[in-house]
């Protein structure tokens, strides 16, 4: 078991892997650099190898592809995730680790809205992708993550071996945001200095495709997480349209004693009666949400008695109260010349 692993996703980085590699095991000399290569075909794999990490592969496209992968394989109190393109710097790695190891954050967000990368992003709407996101979330999940969409993150072992790793794409890290909101986990969030991609480097985020899919993402995960408030929006919507509808239909049978839009009138009813189910499938998938709670914090003890026994292992020799109390016993015992 490692104490901190670095995680570097790759996909086509030859250009910046090396001095990633390098900057990283500069800043952390402790810790095992994990490269994961997405199929690269530019010989990242090779100049990763060569710089001093350990390279893996994954042969499924995809960042989420990756991280679910990583997060399987890989055993260690401390988790960086960071990207191969260079825009990270590794100055800020030891603060982010130091609140996993020392403060028991969960996961540490590297924050770049509120440093650098406004003046340093060239791609034309990231900038207020990124915002939309962030604020969208923050409303939705009542949170204060202050920058959803970074790629440097810190982890503690509990969070990486109780996320389910369901995107396949960039949306990842969304779906990591709102994973940790929901089940109140311990999120810090630290200023980073963030700098653009070095020339010859391209992007792989699509800013429309990506940016669609992320907020698909964003609709499907507050309707798996917070299903009453979604399904209770949604009746109210069918409810009003429905209401909307029988109003001129009641009114006109006030006046005339007739009702000769039947068809309005059952399609009132229908969307009457889908308003209520919406309202009653909200009810009942709440339930099922605080029972998938109860069960996630049952699993927490589950992984938290692994990470002991990966710990035992690592460190097979930790001494008990009697050895320790012996011990003073035999230092105060022993005259100071």
């Amino acid at each position: 078991m490692d104490e901190i692993a670095v995680l570097i996703p790759c996909y086509n980085e030859a250009k910046t892997i090396e001095k990633v590699v390098r900057d990283y095991r500069r800043a952390l000399p402790e810790a095992a650099v994990y490269v994961y290569d997405n199929n690269s075909t530019d010989g990242t794999a090779e100049v990763a190898a060569a710089a001093g990490a350990v390279v893996r592969r994954e042969y499924r496209q995809g960042k989420g592809n990756v991280i679910r992968r990583m997060f399987r394989e890989i055993d260690a109190s401390c988790y960086l995730l960071v990207d191969g393109d260079d825009t990270y710097p590794a100055e800020d790695a030891r603060e982010m680790v130091r609140l996993v190891l020392d403060r028991q954050a969960d996961m540490v967000v590297g924050d770049r809205l509120s440093s650098t990368y406004f003046t340093q992003n060239k791609r034309r709407f990231h900038s207020a992708g990124n915002m939309l996101v962030r604020k969208s979330i923050n409303a939705l999940f009542k949170s204060d993550i202050r920058d959803i969409m970074t790629g440097y993150r810190a982890f503690g072992y509990l969070f990486v071996k109780s996320f389910p790793a369901l995107s396949k794409g960039f949306e990842i890290e969304t779906e990591m945001s709102i994973h940790a909101v929901d089940k109140r986990m311990h999120v810090e969030n630290v200023v980073i200095a963030y700098r653009d991609r070095p020339e010859g480097s391209e992007s792989k985020l699509n800013t429309y495709a990506d940016g669609v899919k992320v907020l698909w993402t964003i609709v499907r995960l507050f309707r798996m997480y917070r299903p009453l408030a979604f399904f209770c929006a949604l009746a109210a919507v069918l409810f009003l349209i429905a209401l909307g509808l029988f109003v001129p239909i009641a009114g006109e049978f006030l006046r005339t004693g007739e009702v000769p839009r039947f068809p309005t009138l059952i399609g009132c009813v229908f969307l009457g009666m889908a308003a209520v189910q919406s309202l009653f499938g909200g009810l009942i998938l709440d339930t099922m949400r605080q029972k998938s709670r109860h069960d996630f914090e049952m699993s927490l003890h589950s992984a938290q008695a692994r990470l002991e026994d990966l710990a035992g292992d690592a460190y097979p020799h930790k001494p008990n109260k009697k050895e320790i109390t012996n011990t003073e016993a035999t230092l105060k015992s022993v005259p100071i010349r």
